[in-house]
This record gives C-alpha cells, structure tokens and sequence, in this order.
C-alpha cells in the first residue's frame, strides 16, 4: 500500500496551447479519463487558458492549476498573478519551484518557499518541485541539493503546511531530454524526501503525496508508479498528447 496521501497524476503544460487545440485536448481528456478510478487528475496551464480550462473541465472531475503564482497577494507587480486570482478562475493546484522556473527566471529556494506559502494561504495545494541537475548528480550531490531546496520551504512554511500539500521529484537531467530516471534512482530520493520531512513530523510525512516528474510516458509509467514512496507523476511533454496522459493516468488508476 502508497504510505502517501493518494494518487495524483498532473499535466504541465509549459508554454504550449492555443485555444482550439486546448479544446480538443480538453474534450479528449474529459473522455479519456471519466471511466478512470482510484487516482486525481489535474492539468496546470498557462494563465491566458485558465479561463477555458475552468469551462472545459467543470463537472468533468478533473482538477486545473497554474504554473506558477507571486509571492504577493496584491499590489504594484506589473505582470504577477496572486493565488486569489487563481482561486477566481476555480484552480486547485499551483506549482511552484518547478526547474524551469528556477533556472530561467533566477526562482532561489527562498523565493520558492514564499510561493509556496502564498498558495497555502489563499487555498491552493502548492506543488512544491525539487530536483538535481545532472552535474549535481555526477557530483553525488542529489540529497544534498534535494534537502537544501525542502528545507528552505519548512524553515519558511513549517511542517504543518505540508499536509495535505504535494510534493514533486523531478531530476533536471531528465525533464524533456528523453532520459528517466531509473524506478529504483526515483524511489530513492522519494523515500529520502519523505524520511527528510518525518524528521519534523511523520505523520505528514507518511501522507504526502509524492510525484516523480522527468520524462514519464506510457511505458515506463506503471513501473514508476510501482514504487513504494512514488504516488503519481508531474506529467510534462506526455500530458500534450490525449493518449499518452491517459494511459498514464490508467496505470496511475491501476496501481
């Protein structure tokens, strides 16, 4: 049995969509993953399509989020977008420290836990990502950079507000560039993440939900979900096609 708080499969679009492809997407989805049980399914979209999400997918089961959020709740920040504005378009999730975001728009682990504790308070559940890079990993360093980039966020947020939160594990090395982790790398610095957090509190440990996020597709997904400490996947490139997220989401139904 998961020792986390439940199956979560979520889709990342990144900065890819228009409305009419969104629209099939969408329709497909909602079709695709209607007979699917025992796991939740979410899409995390660009701002401009929160609108059309929020329509496509009311009723349909599937939860939506964005992929970033400010830090701040109001105020002068030309271009930022607060979690009350998310919640205003129905959004459940908000990633934030996703890679991308740190190593292209300088997002330090301070930044991150403030993000993540913006969300908590407006009453988003934070996807909260970590991960090494690849020269990070030569090094030996991927516990060392993992536990820095959690621990910036209990020392900002506490422990507490990590129930019910979700957490998510995606190597840098292996996000868009085709390589996966292997199951048995992945649920190592999942249970290393969760043995990290039990520290401070077990019981919330032992009920986080735990995601592996770096190049998962259809066919190495259900030996992913497989692991004892993985509890669903932070889908990227797979989430764009219909029929890659959900066989991935069957297998995360499946397990």
């Amino acid at each position: 049995m998961k020792s986390g708080g439940g199956r979560l499969v979520a889709g990342n679009w990144k900065m890819h969509g228009s409305l009419a492809t969104n629209r099939q997407l969408l329709k497909a989805l909602v079709s695709g993953l209607a007979p699917l049980h025992g796991a939740e399914f979410a899409v995390c979209a660009p701002f401009p399509y929160l609108a059309q999400v929020a329509t496509e997918l009311a009723g349909s089961g599937i939860g939506w989020g964005a992929q970033t959020l400010s830090e701040h709740d109001a105020g002068a920040f030309t271009g930022e977008v607060s979690g009350e504005m998310l919640k205003d378009f129905g959004c459940t999730y908000a990633i934030v420290g996703h890679s991308e975001r740190r190593q292209l728009n300088g997002e330090g682990d301070v930044l991150v836990g403030s993000k993540f504790v913006a969300a908590r308070r407006n009453g988003l559940v934070p996807i909260l990502c970590v991960g090494e890079t690849l020269e990070e990993r030569d090094r030996g360093e991927t516990e060392v950079v993992v536990a820095r980039q959690l621990d910036a966020v209990l020392k900002l947020a506490g422990v507490g507000a990590f129930r019910g939160a979700v957490l998510a594990y995606e190597p840098v090395w292996a996000i868009g560039t085709g390589r996966t982790a292997t199951p048995a790398q992945a649920q190592g610095v999942h249970a290393f993440i969760r043995d990290r957090l039990s520290r401070s509190d077990a019981a919330v440990a032992a009920t986080l939900t735990l995601l592996y996020g770096g190049s998962v597709k259809p066919g190495n997904a259900a030996e992913l979900f497989a692991q004892p400490d993985i509890d669903g996947g932070l889908i990227g490139g797979a989430s764009l096609v219909a029929g890659d997220f959900v066989a991935i989401c069957e297998a995360a139904s499946r397990g």
